[in-house]
């Protein structure tokens, strides 16, 4: 695991106050959407199929900042749409950022050089750009030519500047082991970007492409493949080793939607940003209000095949912490990540 030594007190800090105040569901990183507007039309995303008049708004920075600091959680992941197109988006990072909020923003690139002088570098602050392919396949996922050069360029200019660069893939059935290796080793030892996610697609209900989903055998076989030849070891994954495990098929876990809320123009999404059972306006009425029990594989169909980090990167990380063996683990693996 690549996170920061300074990112990984803080998260280790705030989780043992969370036991000690004997908490149960508490948020680790708030899925913080500002707007649905985007300036691509990727097939599997659910997320653009707003009419137009939602996706003309934008969040106003107050209740951006105000969501986040009401759930209390110490990270925040900016998505979308294409949050670039926000016109105060590097007003919310600012103000997020001097809260000392560990902040990624999330983004297609095709705005990014354009932007890059609206932001300054922090340790708080990382721009993650997302890479689901080398070019063609890129380019060929986000239904647009040009894409994948565009985000290594400029990928390489906000290094460049000083700023934290990582990168998130999701991979579908139409991918392989060799070309989830092909690019990891080049974000890995080409770009030398500072960490990566990785995650196996989610069949949005909205999303225009609904033949290309993985599904759970389908999604272990594939990682546990593409691990294999110490591959995993040497690539700076931004993951708990224990959420790697469960990608490919070594442990299970059952799904914690809670510890990575949404938040978007509509309100807190229940039970998380990949299906949306209503909304309410404050984390608190979300947790109280949601029935938690009644979500995960085998008790509704929506969950059968979903592997994804918002449902079980938090259950990964309350077993790491929860045991001192996957505690020690998991900060060797930290440790390796800063040489």
């Amino acid at each position: 695991m690549a996170m920061p030594l300074r990112q990984t007190i803080r998260v280790g800090t705030y989780l043992a106050e969370q036991k000690l105040r004997r908490r149960d569901k508490f948020p680790l990183i708030v899925e913080l959407e500002p707007l649905f507007a985007c300036n691509l039309k990727c097939e599997g995303c659910g997320k653009i199929q707003h009419p137009a008049g939602v996706l003309k708004q934008r969040m106003p920075v107050a209740q951006a900042v105000g969501a986040v600091m009401e759930s209390g959680a110490p990270m925040v992941s900016i998505a979308g749409g294409e949050p670039l197109m926000h016109p105060q988006i590097d007003e919310i990072v600012r103000q997020l950022v001097a809260k000392r909020k560990y902040v990624f923003l999330c983004t297609n690139a095709m705005l990014l050089r354009k932007k890059l002088d609206k932001f300054t570098p922090s340790p708080y602050f990382s721009f993650t750009v997302h890479i689901d392919g080398m070019r063609e396949r890129h380019d060929e996922s986000v239904a647009k030519e040009g894409v994948f050069d565009e985000a290594v360029a400029a990928i390489k200019e906000a290094k460049r500047r000083g700023f934290r660069v990582t990168t998130n893939s999701t991979f579908f059935n139409t991918d392989t082991p060799a070309t989830i290796i092909e690019v990891l080793n080049y974000l890995n030892d080409d770009l030398k970007v500072d960490e990566m996610m990785i995650s196996p697609a989610y069949a949005y209900e909205k999303a225009p492409d609904q033949d290309h989903f993985l599904g759970v055998t389908q999604t272990r076989e594939l990682f546990k493949k593409a691990f294999g030849g110490g591959n995993r070891s040497k690539w700076r994954l931004n993951h708990s080793p224990l959420f790697l495990d469960f990608l490919e098929g070594k442990a299970d876990f059952p799904c914690t939607a809670w510890a990575i809320p949404n938040y978007s123009l509509f309100g807190w999404q229940r039970p998380c940003y990949l299906m949306a059972d209503g909304y309410v306006p404050t984390y608190r009425q979300l947790i109280e209000e949601t029935d938690w029990n009644k979500y995960g594989r085998g008790k509704d169909a929506r969950c059968d095949n979903c592997m994804a980090h918002c449902g079980y990167e938090p259950t990964a990380v309350l077993a790491t912490m929860g045991s001192l063996k996957e505690t020690i683990r998991a900060a060797r693996e930290t440790v390796a990540g800063t040489r």
